[in-house]
């Protein structure tokens, strides 16, 4: 998917959010998995009955919750939706021109997760201790004869 040369995730601001947060990252990770789902689906409905006042609040809201964990990309799909949402109350008219940027919503918020899952994953893998303080492996144990 383009991205007009904008990264999906800014890992330099992910890295802070998530060392600010520390431990809970996982679980509020979580919470904004839930939370940018159910902005989508507003803002795709709002739209959907051509209703702006309806797509400024989950629009904004889902532009802030993703550049505050690095997802650049869709935080600026979300904002010029919600400026456009913002003119069009302004205007006292209904959104519209917008057919593009809706449709790329779901799927940028998609791999914007996925990003973000990946990087989880990784970064939760068991760290193996190598060095002086590692601890050879004993043949010890269940069927075995100890020494």
């Amino acid at each position: 998917m383009a991205h007009s040369g904008m990264r999906v995730v800014n890992w330099t601001t992910f890295g802070e959010t998530r060392d600010l947060i520390g431990s809970d990252f996982p679980r509020i990770l979580g919470y904004y998995r839930e939370d940018a789902a159910k902005y989508v689906v507003a803002v795709e409905q709002a739209y959907r009955i051509r209703d702006a006042v309806a797509m400024v609040r989950p629009a904004h809201t889902l532009k802030g919750d993703s550049l505050q964990f690095g997802g650049e990309a869709l935080g600026a799909l979300a904002e010029r939706i919600e400026q456009s949402a913002r003119n069009s109350v302004e205007m006292q008219a209904p959104p519209e021109k917008l057919d593009d940027e809706i449709l790329q919503l779901r799927p940028l918020l998609i791999e914007t997760l996925a990003h973000f899952e990946r990087e989880i994953s990784r970064s939760a893998a068991p760290v193996v201790a190598t060095g002086p303080f590692r601890r050879p492996a004993v043949a010890a144990g269940f069927g075995r004869k100890q020494a």
